[in-house]
């Protein structure tokens, strides 16, 4: 599920910024079609990776990582 969440997130960031996936991997120094997989939640990335992501989306990467959290219910 966070996996998942984590690459839902990122979309929707991406998607923010006005970028295509390509961009996205570019500003990040990675692969296009890794962040495909990153989105899909197909592919588990590293600390690392996930540092360049929040990096290259200009946001923090506590806040990147704050964004995959599920919305608690009272």
């Amino acid at each position: 599920m966070l996996i998942k969440q984590f690459g839902l997130a990122v979309r929707q960031l991406r998607e923010g910024h006005g970028w295509s996936q390509e961009r996205l991997a570019e500003a990040a120094d990675l692969n296009r079609s890794f962040i495909g997989e990153i989105e899909r939640g197909a592919a588990t990335p590293s600390l690392l990776t996930v540092e360049k992501l929040a990096g290259a989306l200009g946001i923090g990467l506590a806040s990147l990582m704050a964004r995959c959290e599920p919305e608690l219910v009272d």
